[in-house]
């Protein structure tokens, strides 16, 4: 059976850091596309971050683009995103996501498997 598990989010300060955890059970992530998502209250999702199938190189959202790392550790069966200069506007509910064709996009509606999320807030 297919699950995520989130973790690492929590209360930070502008400027600092956090780092958030996707384990994977029941798939692969060397086979499929991987996101990382966010929602801020009233709010539509959106797309962090993604990495394709078997790629080096990660795609991520205008408002992150040097800021946020997404790695992927194959042999944990987990990705994660480094979060570094948070800004307030970075809070939300940060959930990982699989794109089973594998190649990733900025779509919410094109990934097939969602963690339930990790809060993240920025906050002085």
């Amino acid at each position: 059976q297919l699950r995520l598990v989130e973790s690492g989010g929590g209360l930070v300060q502008p400027g600092g850091s956090l780092r958030l955890s996707c384990v994977a059970s029941g798939v692969s992530v060397s086979t499929y596309g991987l996101g990382w998502f966010r929602q801020a209250p009233g709010q539509e999702r959106e797309v962090v971050s993604y990495i394709s199938s078997g790629s080096p190189y990660a795609n991520y959202a205008d408002s992150v683009r040097g800021r946020f790392t997404i790695t992927v550790d194959n042999a944990k069966n987990a990705w994660y995103l480094q979060m570094d200069s948070l800004k307030p506007e970075d809070t939300g509910l940060y959930s990982c996501a699989v794109h089973f064709p594998g190649w990733g996009t900025f779509r919410a509606d094109d990934y097939g498997a969602w963690g339930q999320g990790t809060q993240v807030t920025v906050s002085s």
